[in-house]
C-alpha cells in the first residue's frame, strides 16, 4: 500500500509539471498571445513601444519561453508559499493581484457550493438508482426515466436563470445570489446556496441514477447474486451486500472525478448565474481578458484535486471490492 501510494505521489507532480507547461505553451502559441501580444494588452490600447518593450522586461518576456516557464512556475512557489514582494510571486497581468490569494479568496464559496451540492446528487441519485432499478419495466421507473432524461438534458445555466427569476427575484423565496460565508451566519450560508445547489446537482442526480440502475440489474444477474439468494438471505441483505456494494464502483469513479472537476472550477456557470465569487467565477474572468497568470494558477489548483480524489477512488476501490487491491 505504501509502496502504491508514493507511486501515485510522484505521478501526480508530474501530471500538474505537465499540465502547468502544457498550458504555458497553448497560451504562448495562439493567435494574439505570446509574450508581444501580452505586454501589449498590459500595456493598453494607447501605450508607447517604450512602454511595450519595459514590460516585456520585467516580465521576463524578452527571454525564451522555457526561461519565461521557469520565472512563471518560481512565481507560483513564492506564492504558494506567501513570501516574497510583489516581483517574486505569482501577479496578474491585468489586476496585478496576488493569483493564490485570489484563489484562496474564492475557495470557500466554490467548496461550500460542490460540497453541498454533491451531497444532493449522491444521495439522490442513488435513491433514483436503487428505485428505478427495484421497480424496472413499471409506470415508475418510465416516470423516473423520463424526470432523469430532463434533467441531464437540461443546461445548467438556463435551469440557473429560470431559478433565480422565478424564487429569487420576481417571488424573493430565495435570495438574489451572492455568497454568504458559513462564519458570518450558518443559517444565511445555507439560505444563499439552496438555488445554486439545486441547479448544480440536477444534472448529476439523473446521470448517477440511470449508471447505477444499469449497474444494478447487471449485477443482480452474476453468479454470486444468485448463490446468495439460494442460501436464503434476505433480499434487503442482498441488495445491500451483494448488489449495491459492487454497484457503486463505477459511482465512487464518476463521484470521485466529478467532485473534483466542480471543485476545480468546473461550476463556472453556476457560480456566474448567481454571482458566488468562487474560483470557476475567477477562472471565467481570467480567460475572458486572456490573462495567463490566473489560468496557470486555475489550472493547477484543478489539476491538483482531479489527481487527489483519483486516488481516494483508487483506495475506495480497493475497499469495496477486494479483488481490486493496490500492489
Amino acid at each position: 500500500m505504501l509502496a502504491f501510494l508514493v507511486r501515485r505521489l510522484i505521478g501526480a507532480v508530474l501530471v500538474l509539471v505537465a499540465v502547468s507547461f502544457i498550458c504555458f505553451v497553448i497560451f504562448i502559441v495562439v493567435p494574439g498571445g505570446g509574450a508581444r501580444g501580452t505586454a501589449e494588452r498590459i500595456a493598453g490600447k494607447n501605450a508607447t513601444e517604450q512602454l511595450v518593450v519595459n514590460i516585456e522586461h520585467k516580465w521576463g518576456f524578452d527571454r525564451p519561453f522555457y526561461t519565461q516557464y521557469w520565472l512563471l512556475m518560481s512565481k507560483a512557489y513564492q506564492s504558494l508559499l506567501r513570501n516574497g514582494d510583489t516581483d517574486k510571486i505569482l501577479i496578474s497581468y491585468t489586476t496585478q493581484q496576488d493569483v493564490v490569494g485570489q484563489i484562496i479568496q474564492g475557495m470557500p464559496a466554490t467548496f461550500s457550493l460542490a460540497i453541498g451540492a454533491a451531497v444532493l446528487w449522491l444521495t439522490f441519485g442513488i435513491l433514483v438508482g436503487v428505485i428505478s432499478a427495484i421497480t424496472a419495466g413499471r409506470l415508475s421507473d418510465r416516470m423516473i426515466t423520463i424526470l432523469a432524461l430532463i434533467g441531464i438534458s437540461m443546461p445548467v445555466f438556463w435551469l440557473g436563470i429560470v431559478l433565480r427569476y422565478f424564487l429569487a427575484e420576481k417571488n424573493s423565496i430565495f435570495p438574489d445570489g451572492e455568497y454568504v460565508a458559513l462564519t458570518t451566519s450558518p443559517t444565511q450560508w445555507a439560505y444563499h446556496l439552496i438555488l445554486p445547489w439545486i441547479t448544480l446537482a440536477v444534472l448529476f442526480i439523473g446521470f448517477y441514477g440511470r449508471v447505477l440502475r444499469g449497474n444494478i440489474l447487471d449485477t443482480s444477474n452474476e453468479d454470486y447474486v444468485r448463490t446468495a439468494r439460494a442460501k436464503g438471505l434476505s433480499s434487503k441483505r442482498v441488495m445491500r451486500k451483494h448488489i449495491l456494494r459492487n454497484s457503486l464502483i463505477p459511482i465512487i469513479t464518476l463521484f470521485g472525478l466529478d467532485f473534483a472537476g466542480v471543485i476545480g472550477g468546473g461550476a463556472i456557470l453556476t457560480e456566474t448565474v448567481y454571482d458566488l465569487h468562487g474560483v470557476g467565477q475567477y477562472a471565467a474572468e481570467s480567460l475572458n481578458s486572456f490573462d495567463l497568470p490566473p489560468i496557470i494558477g486555475v489550472t493547477l489548483y484543478g489539476a491538483f484535486f482531479i489527481v487527489l480524489f483519483s486516488v481516494l477512488v483508487d483506495l475506495c476501490y480497493a475497499y469495496l471490492d477486494p479483488r481490486i487491491r493496490p500492489t
